[in-house]
């Protein structure tokens, strides 16, 4: 049956049946024998815990952030949906694994993320998780394993030590480890000692299921026993056999067992109780478990924590904890600096919620809430010429006037701790909402955003009477940013012939300025009569962003280089093809349309033809940027006020 637009309708029935089909297709059971065959044909499938990860985050590939931009970025498209401006930590936990995959020392290490809270930690250790559990059920990633092992035990364990360096000559094929008291036991009594007979099935990873990933949270530590990490007695089997060092009277139901050969996840690791971090220094030491009565059993898994910089620095300087200090990899997870960034986790937020199907969000709302949250975060700049609001700019890749690359570069190794501190992107999102869900509202704009953020810093435990004065301040500076945003886009609206008075001032400017380098005159287009370039034309659009008087000759044969460019590419050259130039042209249109700008809009009782000019304003501004009929209002009158102070 198909819906009217021609789509198929989506049948529940149909789709389960689907979703079956698919998880039967991923069934596989054989005998040893028929599994070494199939590692032979693909060694991959036997490759340990931190190649899997690696595999899998590399086959998702790499992507470009802002391309063509200076502040272009190479992310990982595994992580890049979810997590957004900390692709320098991603890059480091990246490299992390690349290591560990190549079998280097650096694979019998903690990885522990460390940050502020609510800077995508616990984002980063779920995205694993979860990614784990799709890869092992594609091709790519299958996992095999010793059929009713707890521990999901390689199946090529079973090749005697005496055998394996043959193996490798010949297959290329690398073993490590060794079997589980209970496989060891199943394959001397159950297959009489005859390991090509021994069933092997494929495994999917499953955190619920408790298959390749393990989570451990720590707990009160006087209730919490030990045998959370390592398993524990099966009373009711022990009186069958007798003995507690048999392996059936045991159940390897550990997090740190069922982990095996995938992912181990202690959250917190820094606050559990010191006899759990024995068993982690043994197991990334060692490679081994201690469990009870039995010999050390191997373990091939990832290890990873997370914990905030305070508790890191009280364990760092504890020094009973040097042993695990040396074993741990620290990857620091700081807030996102860059306001585009913090813009695409608040709308990323907010979407999973209802509220935004009833309320509407005006336009630069959420960049203006973004905005204070960076600047809560960044390091007051030891440079003097440089503000807060300019660093902030230049770390979001914006142009600023006489700064370039490498003084980001010297901006970012200034600031030490920068993004360790600040505003949490918990904060904001939970501030936005208080001003969503309240009775009568249909539309919050960046002064809702603003106000609703500041009435919560009485409510924050965490901001202290110093900090409350700064950020006071910082909101005061992002409402003068507002300001500047406010009345571009009013201004904008107001130019019904916006592109083509932009394109006429840009050619007149081209012409006057290719005359000006090439020291010839300009033919009026209506008398022909000869003139010398318009300097003050010239000027007038050049003051606009600042080009001072001994620097115009710079600026314009930097122009007359990129119409080259633009012509041997065979490329039309407009007046958006040059940033600065766009931006000149913009502010000039702007501040020749201010007075009508002013007087329209701060009018308390507009004649016919200011108000007709009003309501196009408002259609323009609900028809092409974003607005509704209720902000647009709302900006208008902000503006009116703002022109005329």
């Amino acid at each position: 049956m198909e819906e009217q637009d021609g789509s198929k309708k989506f049948n529940i029935s149909e789709r389960l049946e689907d979703l079956r089909r698919v998880h039967e297709a991923l069934r596989w059971e054989g005998t040893f024998r028929d599994y070494f065959e199939l590692v032979t044909q693909n060694p991959r499938i036997a490759q340990l815990s931190h190649a899997r990860l690696n595999d899998m985050i590399q086959a998702a590939g790499l992507e470009r952030l802002n391309e063509g931009t200076r502040d272009e970025i190479i992310a990982y498209k595994f992580f890049s949906p979810e997590l957004f401006g900390i692709e320098e930590p991603v890059a480091r936990l990246v490299e992390y694994f690349k290591s560990a995959a190549q079998r280097l020392e650096v694979r019998k290490r903690i990885l522990l993320l460390m940050g502020p809270v609510g800077g995508g930690k616990s984002t980063i250790v779920s995205m694993l998780k979860r990614g784990l559990e799709a890869w092992t059920k594609t091709e790519g990633g299958a996992v095999y394993s010793i059929k009713d092992c707890p521990m999901h035990e390689e199946p090529l364990h079973l090749i005697p030590h005496e055998l394996r360096a043959e193996i490798d000559k010949h297959y290329g094929i690398y073993i490590e480890g060794d079997l589980c008291p209970q496989c060891r036991y199943a394959l001397e009594h159950t297959y009489n000692g005859r390991h090509e007979d021994v069933r092997v099935q494929r495994v999917g990873f499953s955190e619920k299921e408790r298959v390749g990933i393990g989570t451990f949270s720590p707990s009160d530590p006087k209730s919490q026993d030990i045998t959370e990490l390592t398993g524990s007695i099966d009373l009711s089997t022990i009186g069958e056999v007798g003995v507690e060092s048999d392996p059936r009277a045991y159940r390897f139901d550990g997090e740190l067992n069922i982990a095996n050969r995938g992912l181990m996840e202690f959250v917190e690791m820094l606050k559990v109780d010191e006899k759990f971090l024995y068993s982690l220094l043994t197991l990334s030491q060692e490679q081994s478990i201690k469990t009870g009565r039995f010999a050390m059993i191997y373990a091939d898994e990832v290890i990873l924590s997370h914990s905030n910089e305070n508790e890191y620095i009280a364990f760092a300087g504890n020094r009973k904890s040097e042993a695990l200090q040396d074993r741990i990899i620290l990857v620091r997870v700081p807030y996102n600096l860059r306001v585009s960034q913090e813009e695409r986790i608040y709308d990323k937020l907010l979407h999973q919620s209802e509220a935004l199907r009833s309320v509407h969000l005006a336009p630069n709302t959420l960049k203006v809430a973004a905005m204070f949250a960076v600047m809560t975060r960044l390091e007051e700049p030891k440079k003097a010429n440089v503000d807060i609001v300019k660093k902030m700019k230049l770390y979001d890749g914006e142009d600023v006037e006489g700064y370039k690359s490498k003084d980001v570069r010297e901006l970012k190794e200034d600031s030490i701790r920068e993004g360790m501190d600040g505003i949490s992107p918990r904060y904001i999102i939970n501030r936005l909402s208080s001003a969503l869900v309240r009775d009568g509202v249909t539309c919050i704009n960046p002064i809702d955003a603003l106000r609703a953020i500041k009435d919560g810093f009485e409510q924050h435990t965490g901001i202290s009477a110093d900090q409350r004065e700064r950020y006071l301040n910082l909101i005061s500076q992002s409402r003068k940013e507002y300001d500047e945003l406010a009345k571009t886009e009013v201004q904008r609206a107001f130019v019904y012939s916006y592109e083509e008075m932009a394109r006429t001032m840009c050619n007149n400017y081209l012409d006057n300025v290719e005359a000006y380098c090439n020291k010839e005159r300009i033919k009026d287009p209506i008398t022909e009569e000869e003139m010398d370039p318009d300097e003050q034309l010239m000027r007038s659009i050049e003051e606009q962003i600042g080009i001072t008087e001994n620097a115009k000759n710079t600026f314009r044969q930097e122009i007359l280089i990129r119409i080259s460019s633009y012509a041997r590419k065979g490329k039309p050259f407009e007046y958006n093809s040059h940033e600065r130039l766009k931006e000149a042209i913009e502010k000039k249109i702007f501040a020749d349309l201010k007075d009508v700008v002013k007087i329209t809009t701060s009018a308390k009782t507009p004649d016919p033809d200011q108000l007709r000019k009003i309501n196009d304003v408002v259609d323009r501004l609900v028809k092409d940027h974003g607005y509704c009929p209720v902000c647009a209002n709302e900006l208008l009158t902000y503006v009116g006020t703002l022109l005329s102070r």
